[in-house]
C-alpha cells in the first residue's frame, strides 16, 4: 500500500538491475516518485523491464559506468534536463570480492575502491552539484554495510570500502547542510539477494564449507533470527527520502537485525 510519500521527487537509483536497488525502485514508484535507474549492462534486467512496462510514463533505465565520472557527470546533467532536477539520490552500485588478508592483492583492491568508493563519490558530487547550482535541496542516500562498521578477516578491502562510505556520507552531509541538503547512508546486514551466491561460494572455498553453509549460518545468528530481504532495506530507504526524516542527516542507520548496535 502507498502513502504516496515520494509525489512529485525524482530519484537516481544506481545498481537498480536487481536486489537491494530493484526493491528501492520499486518501492518508490510506489510511493509516487519518478526513477531515473541505472546499472552496467545496456539492457534492463528482466524483473526491472517488468516494471518498465508497469511504469512506463514514471520510470526509466540507462546503462552507466559509475566508475567514469565524466560520463556520470554528463548523464546527471542530461537526466535534470529532461526529468527535472534530481532530488533524490541511492548510491546504491557495489561490487563484493574476498580473500585472506595476506592474499589480498592490488588489483582487487583497485577494483573494489573504484566502484565501492569512487564511484560512490563522484556520483554523489555530480548531483550535489546540481542541487546546489539550482538552489535545491535533496536528500542523498549512501549504501553502506555492516561491514563498514567492523573488520573481518577475509573481507579486508570491502569492510574498508564500506567505511569509506559511511565516512564520506559524514563530511558530505556537513559540507550540504548549509545547503538544506541531507546526506544519510544505510548499513545492511546480511541481505538475501542474488550477490549471495557469489558470496556464500567465496566463504565456501575460504573457510572449507559445503556451498549454502556459510548462508545459513550468518542467518541463524541474526539476533532477529533471518537474513534480511531487500525489501527491509527499500522501507528504511523510503523513510530516509521522505518528509518524516527532514530532520536527520549525517546518520547511517543499521538495517541489520540487531547485528550492531551503534
Amino acid at each position: 500500500m502507498s502513502s504516496a510519500r515520494l509525489v512529485g521527487k525524482h530519484a537516481l537509483i544506481t545498481g537498480a538491475n536487481g536486489g537491494i536497488g530493484l526493491a528501492i525502485t520499486q518501492a518508490y514508484l510506489k510511493e509516487g516518485a519518478y526513477c531515473s535507474t541505472v546499472d552496467l549492462p545496456k539492457q534492463a534486467s528482466a524483473e526491472l523491464s517488468t516494471l518498465l512496462e508497469q511504469y512506463p510514463t514514471q520510470l526509466s533505465y540507462h546503462a552507466l559506468d559509475i566508475t567514469n565520472a565524466e560520463a556520470v557527470r554528463a548523464f546527471v546533467t542530461q537526466t535534470n534536463a529532461a526529468r527535472g532536477m534530481i532530488d533524490i539520490l541511492v548510491n546504491n552500485a557495489a561490487i563484493f570480492d574476498m580473500a585472506p588478508l595476506l592474499e589480498s592483492h592490488e588489483a582487487m583492491y583497485d577494483k573494489l575502491f573504484t566502484v565501492n568508493v569512487k564511484g560512490m563519490f563522484f556520483t554523489m558530487q555530480a548531483v550535489l552539484q546540481g542541487l546546489v547550482d539550482a538552489g535545491k535541496t535533496g536528500s542523498i542516500i549512501n549504501l553502506a554495510s555492516q561491514a563498514g562498521r567492523r573488520g573481518e578477516a577475509l573481507v579486508s578491502h570491502y569492510c574498508a570500502t564500506k567505511a569509506a562510505v559511511i565516512s564520506y556520507t559524514q563530511s558530505a552531509a556537513l559540507a550540504m547542510a548549509p545547503h538544506g541538503i541531507r546526506v544519510n547512508a544505510i548499513s545492511p546486514g546480511v541481505i538475501d539477494t542474488p550477490m549471495w551466491e557469489h558470496v556464500d561460494g567465496l566463504f565456501a572455498k575460504y573457510e572449507g564449507l559445503a556451498k549454502g553453509e556459510k548462508k545459513i549460518a550468518v542467518g541463524k545468528a541474526v539476533p532477529l533470527g533471518r537474513m534480511g530481504m531487500p525489501e527491509d532495506i527499500a522501507g528504511a530507504a523510503v523513510f530516509l527520502a521522505s518528509n518524516e526524516a527532514a530532520y536527520i542527516t549525517a546518520q547511517t542507520l543499521n538495517v541489520d537485525g540487531g547485528n550492531v548496535m551503534s
